[in-house]
């Protein structure tokens, strides 16, 4: 019997799934086990595999089965209609982007990462700066192109890349609301906390005992080992691809819960490929909802439910029997004080998540001006020390401690950074009903069991992929329109507590 329209764009779609999903794991490779020397050759790799995607879903043939399956669509379930929809969307954002394009800036992120590892290594931004700025004017082109395809700004034309249905429309209003908040509670909290500072941990536990811990966490956490694996890496992330995940994190020796709070962090993006519909896996519906959604599952995990006395009084005694720590410092009351602490910081991944939004709207402001030329790339540096004084008091000593301490633009990921920041106040709004709905949490997360949780999340955010928009997604979920205002209640309940 032959296939329908649709079933052969579900075949050409499964088929470019394959082809990016192999792209994925070139770029863990690259961060994790990648000999140095070969990042010209992993550039050429990763820029044939993007144009051959791009050659897929651009081509004569995607678009005449479209039209006929869409002109045919009597008979398919909900959620094919969906997948059409996401097939339509794909199809239009390849059409305006030149081949030629895709595969210039592939080359040029692989050069730009490279190069980005070694000024950060020596504290030199000028070493990464003209690398950027090529990054920069490819992906000003491509977001020139895509926004005047979807009739939007330039911005948030790369906006929607990452968290399609969101704008600088939105977003400004949720940083408006949080900006006028932030500053005053910040001192709050450091007023506050300075009363009853907690007790420094002292000894160290070695990266290999850190590892241990780590996995014992992860798989009572519910991590398919058969099917992922943990490594190190210089910047934690999440990839490969939902049957073959692959994270890293950074041990180290004197900060021993750093590294497991990065993998806590990471788990929760991989809880979301690995909870996301199997029925569906290859199609552009099967996917994830956005960078922002992706963002709230990570914070949800790592803030809301890690950093938190339930889930310490789990850990505590894995501390005792895998790290030999013991002493008041390793008390559940205090390990809470160390995780909870607010201070003014430089580093964002080892920001507190009261000042985290700080870092992330001073980034969002910046590469704002980055991308439409109002900041020059040689006074990024500059621009980046003044203003994270102005917002935090802070000031980098060096180029690692200030504008190179993220890979993201060296990537060309511009409109990323203000995924974090919504994810978490998506992430807030989500606590507040999963917390209504589920009383019995705490005592489960106590009990080291995980299983509660992700039943929720698989139910009303992971199984619907990307049917929903994001919108739709939060309302369907928590029965109202995203605001800030849930992830200020809850924050202002944790860290205002008397």
């Amino acid at each position: 019997m032959a296939l329908t329209p649709y079933q052969q764009l579900e075949q050409e779609f499964r088929r470019l799934h394959a082809f990016r999903t192999a792209a994925s794991v070139l770029r863990w490779d690259s961060a994790v086990m990648m000999p140095r020397g070969s990042s010209e050759l992993r550039g050429e790799q990763l820029a044939a595999l993007e144009t051959q995607c791009h050659a897929l879903v651009s081509s004569p043939r995607v678009s005449r089965l479209l039209d006929r399956a869409e002109a045919n669509a009597q008979g398919l379930e909900e959620w094919q209609l969906a997948n059409l929809r996401e097939m339509r969307r794909e199809r239009e954002l390849a059409m305006v982007t030149p081949q030629n394009l895709v595969s210039r800036l592939a080359k040029a992120i692989s050069r730009a990462e490279m190069r980005w590892l070694d000024a950060k290594q020596k504290s030199d931004f000028s070493v990464f700066a003209p690398h950027f700025e090529e990054v920069v004017n490819l992906t000003r082109d491509k977001a020139a192109l895509i926004g005047k395809a979807l009739d939007l700004s330039p911005y948030d034309a790369l906006i929607d890349e990452f968290s399609p249905g969101l704008t600088t429309k939105e977003i400004d209003g949720i940083f408006t609301t949080l900006g006028m908040r932030l500053p005053g509670f910040i001192q709050e909290v450091i007023d506050l906390q300075a009363a009853r500072a907690p007790l420094e941990l002292a000894g160290r536990i070695p990266p290999s005992k850190q590892r241990q811990l780590a996995v014992e966490v992860m798989k009572a956490i519910g991590f398919p080992f058969d099917r992922g694996r943990l490594d190190e890496s210089e910047h934690p992330f999440t990839g490969g691809a939902p049957g073959d995940i692959r994270i890293t994190t950074r041990f180290i020796p004197n900060e021993p819960l750093s590294g497991l709070m990065g993998v806590l962090h990471e788990m929760g993006h991989a809880m979301y490929e690995v909870g996301l519909p199997e029925a569906w896996r290859g199609q552009p519906v099967g996917r994830d909802r956005g960078m922002a959604v992706h963002e709230s599952q990570s914070l949800l995990l790592e803030m809301l439910i890690c950093r938190n006395r339930p889930f310490l009084k789990y850990l505590r005694p894995l501390l005792e029997r895998i790290g030999g720590v013991s002493g008041p410092e390793w008390e559940v009351e205090n390990l809470y004080r160390l995780l909870t602490r607010v201070r003014r910081s430089l580093i964002r991944v080892d920001a507190d998540e009261v000042t985290y939004t700080v870092h992330i709207m001073l980034r969002y402001e910046l590469e704002k001006e980055i991308l439409d030329g109002t900041l020059k790339v040689q006074d990024v540096p500059e621009a980046w020390n003044e203003r994270i004084h102005d917002r935090l008091g802070v000031r980098p000593s060096n180029d690692a401690e200030g504008c190179l301490q993220d890979v993201h633009w060296a990537t060309g990921s511009f409109g990323y950074f203000p995924s974090y920041s919504i994810g978490a106040v998506i992430a807030g709004q989500l606590y507040e009903t999963l917390r209504s709905e589920r009383p019995e949490l705490d005592e489960e997360i106590a009990a080291g069991y995980f299983a509660g949780l992700f039943e929720w999340l698989r139910q009303n955010i992971h199984s619907h992929g990307a049917r929903l928009s994001t919108p739709e997604l939060i309302q369907n979920a928590t029965g109202r329109p995203l605001t800030a205002a849930a992830w200020l209640r809850y924050a202002e309940a944790k860290y205002l507590e008397e």
